[in-house]
């Protein structure tokens, strides 16, 4: 039992599971690719949970669809075409969000695309690509969240990293993108704590997707392989898949979780312990 004027923790976490606290029920949502994959999984979790979800991709057909599906299952969502590399297509599209909702208050950033090849081989280009949508891309859908977030007090924004950021052949343009977010994470949480705004990325590991096919084809493996060598590789005996990581994004855009920011949650089915 505990003394008087003492809360035990557990206490605590089965007092606010019963209370009703809100969550992301009617928060605003954005989140950058998400026509399919991790984006697609992280933008219906949160539209489960009571948010109403922008899915913005630059594939209208992709984010159509998306849109279309979370809608049928009863919840609010709308498709967004941009580019978030551009600057004026990113703006544009906050905008449509903002007046379509009425507010921005959670930001996926998780839009991604792969060049990979040796650090020889890589072209310039190559480079540019992947800088541009991940890091560039970030950069600009967050200075245009954090303005409404600012404004309501309220804020949640979630980068969405890699194991790759701790190193990974083939993909010295990936892996460096992938821990700039963590670096943009960490600064805008310091920056935007003031205002109610927290900022923290999620990495995950191995997670069954079309990119991670395409990485497998790349270095003339198949996802099949990937998916055995996890089974017995990682600790959790089993690969990831996009709803692992939706979670993992719905814990820390929720706003119960006000007191956790600036931090880098590795969902890698043990990995990094190994």
């Amino acid at each position: 039992m505990a003394p008087s004027g003492v809360t035990l923790l557990g206490d605590f976490i089965s007092e606010s599971i019963g209370s009703g606290m809100p969550g992301v029920q009617d928060r605003v949502a954005v989140v950058t690719g998400a026509a399919r994959g991790i984006g697609a999984a992280v933008a219906a979790q949160l539209a489960a949970e009571g948010a109403s979800v922008a899915v913005l991709d630059r594939d209208r057909a992709g984010a159509e669809e998306a849109a279309a599906k979370i809608s049928s299952d009863g919840h609010r969502a709308m498709s967004v075409v941009a580019d978030v590399s551009k600057a004026d297509q990113v703006a544009a599209a906050f905008e449509l969000v903002q007046q379509t909702y009425g507010g921005v208050h959670i930001l996926v950033n998780n839009a991604g695309v792969l060049r990979d090849n040796l650090l020889f081989k890589m072209s310039e280009d190559d480079w540019d690509a992947v800088m541009n949508v991940h890091l560039k891309g970030a950069f600009l859908c967050s200075r245009a969240a954090q303005k409404h977030m600012v404004d309501a007090g309220f804020g949640r924004i979630v980068n969405i990293s890699s194991t790759a950021a701790l190193g990974n052949r083939g993909q010295v343009n990936y892996s460096s993108a992938k821990a700039g977010l963590q670096g943009l994470a960490r600064t805008m949480a310091i920056e935007l704590g003031p205002f109610g705004v927290t900022c923290n990325a999620v990495a995950p590991g191995f997670v069954e997707t079309e990119m991670t096919k395409a990485t497998a084809e790349r270095i003339g493996s198949t996802i099949d392989d990937m998916r055995k060598a996890s089974e017995t590789s990682l600790p959790v005996r089993r690969g990831g898949v996009p709803a692992d990581i939706a979670n993992a994004v719905w814990f820390l855009a929720r706003e119960e979780s006000s007191y956790i920011t600036g931090q880098v949650l590795y969902v890698d089915g043990g990995r990094k312990l190994r």
